[in-house]
């Protein structure tokens, strides 16, 4: 099996433009000064380098220490909005399950249902995983399907109770499919402009990975 050649992406890559001026019609990237203190970044796409080291859904997650969680949330209110985006987090102190917990859904509408998915590229921690079951059971409008690349520390005991306390609090967990990667790709990664779209190219072992995840999940819960 060829060894993996990615390397951690530089700061550049990192969604850090190293030319300020960016084209008119792009929505200008949030510098690091001016978010909050915990470092999250937001945006509708996200850069395809990025995706394709992130998201990769191999078994050892060397230097992917973030996590990127691209999300859909359907309104179901007199008229139905759909919003999507995603968070990157830094780790700093404000996971981005908690980033989505604390502005996005706030920012939807108050009192009704909202389906919720995320493609989040590993699991939640277990502190993210205590706070998504509190929400849920706050709030019995809330559904919430979380499609996985990789399973984060699923050897641990305790990371292993987190994933069933997800699951009774009403969370479907999924592992992402090589047909998911490719919805995120066309989805919530940024197409060069004046490019025509980029098809999606599965990774070598995309389809083995996903099956070793699923079967690991299968026997988690």
């Amino acid at each position: 099996k060829m060894a993996e050649k990615q390397e951690e992406p530089s700061n550049a890559q990192n969604g850090e433009p190293d030319n300020a001026e960016e084209g008119e019609g792009k929505k200008k990237k949030l510098k690091r000064e001016d978010l909050p203190p915990f470092e999250i970044v937001t945006g509708e796409r996200l850069p395809a380098i990025f995706f394709k080291f992130q998201f990769r859904n191999v078994e050892y997650s060397s230097g992917r220490n973030k996590t990127f969680l691209c999300y859909v949330v359907e309104t179901q209110g007199k008229e139905p909005v759909t919003c999507r985006g995603y968070l990157e987090d830094e780790h700093a102190a404000a996971h981005a399950e908690m980033a989505f917990f604390n502005s996005i859904l706030p920012a939807c509408q108050a009192g009704a249902r909202h389906n919720v998915t995320w493609y989040v590229s590993s699991s939640p921690c277990v502190a993210c995983a205590q706070r998504i079951c509190e929400a849920l059971r706050k709030d019995k409008g809330l559904r919430l399907t979380i499609m996985v690349g990789r399973l984060f520390m699923w050897e641990e005991p305790e990371m292993q109770a987190a994933l069933r306390s997800m699951k009774e609090a009403g969370c479907k967990l999924r592992i992402m499919k090589p047909q998911d990667f490719e919805y995120v790709w066309k989805n919530f990664v940024e197409q060069e402009e004046g490019e025509e779209a980029k098809s999606f190219v599965p990774w070598e072992d995309i389809q083995e990975n996903f099956q070793y995840y699923e079967e690991k999940l299968a026997e988690i819960l």
